[in-house]
């Protein structure tokens, strides 16, 4: 039976109470809604932390607040993968000062944030490195076929190291509305030749997300799932009941494919995790 990460994005960096009422947004309501989704099936969380305000913050404190609450709610049983996004405010040098102050299990990395211009390689060589060293695992979110020819250059320079990471395949981020569809993935697996073993998630903007994720894990992919990305059930016509029921239903979906989620003890042991 084929194996699939599901990777769950619960809140994201701009969505509020008003977009959903069961959006979680406090380090208490980020816990219990991963702990809903692992026992769901997700093996890792994409985590935005959210200050006293309910904004998207990278400060290291507010991180911090939302990691252990998770940690106290699920232990090992869900890799935590913290977010550096920007969202026009925070500068690369923010983005990797709270990744080396919280020193998390995985982290994501948008390499057109991270990497803006050719000046910036040597600090994200550096950084990049560092991150292998330490057994982070890291994956690098990619939104067009262009940043896919990006990324393998910067591989074949060795900014990027030959060591273990994940990539994220970001389809409608920036379609008209926010809405992607399944033909939005042959701009990316157009390179699966030069991209080799190298794992790959696929998530999906808008409400075709759930017939996108079922295609790209029939392609070999993992995929990540959530309110990040769409706040509807499959049906694309009511709001889901929350991130796990969205979990839940992709599952079932999967096991009719004839795909298994994969548990985080194959996703440690298969991507290099600690």
């Amino acid at each position: 039976m084929k194996k699939s990460l599901i990777i769950v994005a619960p809140n994201g960096a701009k969505k509020m109470k008003s977009d959903h009422p069961a959006l979680p947004m406090t380090p208490e309501e980020i816990a219990q809604e991963v702990a809903a989704c692992a026992e769901a099936g997700a093996a890792m969380v994409h985590l935005h932390a959210r200050d006293n305000d309910g904004h998207h913050s990278l400060d290291i404190d507010d991180n911090l607040q939302v990691m252990d609450a998770v940690k106290a709610r699920v232990g090992s049983d869900v890799v935590i993968q913290v977010t550096t996004e920007a969202i026009g405010i925070y500068t690369p040098q923010q983005q990797m000062a709270l990744i080396k102050a919280v020193v998390p299990e995985a982290a994501s990395f948008a390499i057109k944030e991270l990497i803006p211009d050719q000046s910036s390689e040597k600090t994200a060589a550096d950084f990049f490195h560092w991150i292998a060293a330490e057994n982070i695992l890291p994956q690098y979110i990619l939104y067009s076929g262009d940043d896919v020819a990006r990324y393998l250059s910067l591989k074949a320079k060795g900014i990027i190291p030959n060591a273990p990471h994940h990539l994220l395949f970001v389809l409608g981020r920036y379609h008209v509305q926010q809405q992607s569809s399944v033909s939005g993935l042959r701009e990316f697996l157009q390179y699966q030749e030069q991209l080799g073993q190298t794992p790959w998630a696929c998530c999906a903007f808008g409400i075709s997300e759930q017939t996108i994720l079922l295609e790209a894990a029939k392609q070999g992919g993992d995929v990540r799932i959530g309110f990040e990305n769409n706040l509807f059930a499959a049906d694309g016509k009511q709001l889901a009941t929350s991130n796990a029921s969205q979990v839940a239903d992709l599952v079932d979906v999967f096991k009719a494919a004839g795909i298994s989620p994969m548990n985080v003890s194959e996703l440690r042991q298969g991507y290099g995790g600690s």
